[in-house]
């Protein structure tokens, strides 16, 4: 898994939009530290967290499955660019079939779980879709019998008022193992200056 910050807004974006509602522009400075206090204040402890919407971050992720891809898309509000399996699928006709203990060569496709079990039947599974595809099924019919392991990648934009409810869900010891240690990633990849706008919202128990 690896994760990528493309872009994110200034914070001082954000205190100007909450500047605007009581006309307090002169009590700016300018992004320092009044503004980053403000911003915590008004979006934080007062709750009038949509003030926080101005500030959104853009990232790249790569090597999630498709199961957690399915986690992530429950998340509102944000945006999704998603690797096309449509498109794709052509990078598996160009190899031979694994065998089920390979786990070193199939893990350029599939996440795997440390379950022996699980793991085995997630490489036959590709084995069985590769054959698919061999046979000259298309990928649009052939995808069907993708596993929920199958490694896939994203872009996905997310305002902070989003990605507060995404940290504080998916950074919970009860997430999926694979969504919690991809929710501390993006966490560690957000700038300096904005962590402090999320940091309560980590499970700590995690």
């Amino acid at each position: 898994m690896e994760v990528t910050l493309m872009h994110y807004t200034p914070l001082n974006v954000c205190s100007y939009a909450i500047r605007t509602c009581w006309n307090s522009f002169d009590k700016s400075d300018n992004g320092g530290e009044k503004d980053k206090a403000l911003i915590d204040r008004v979006g934080n402890k007062y709750k009038h967290s949509s003030t926080l919407e101005h500030l959104s971050f853009s990232f790249y992720i790569q090597g999630v499955s498709r199961a957690v891809l399915q986690e992530i898309v429950r998340h509102r509000i944000s945006s999704f660019s998603v690797k096309s399996t449509r498109y794709t699928l052509k990078e598996l006709k160009k190899i031979e079939p694994f065998r089920e203990d390979d786990y070193n060569g199939a893990e350029r496709f599939i996440v795997l779980t440390g379950n022996e079990e699980v793991d085995s039947a997630s490489i036959k599974a590709l084995n069985n879709l590769q054959a698919i595809l061999k046979s000259g099924v298309s990928n649009d019919i052939a995808k069907y019998a993708l596993p929920e392991s199958y490694k896939t990648e994203l872009t996905w934009s997310i305002n902070a008022r989003s990605l507060q409810n995404f940290l504080q869900l998916r950074t919970s010891k009860s997430a999926l193992w694979e969504i919690r240690d991809l929710a501390n990633m993006i966490y560690n990849k957000l700038p300096k200056e904005h962590q402090y706008l999320f940091k309560d919202y980590l499970n700590k128990n995690s």
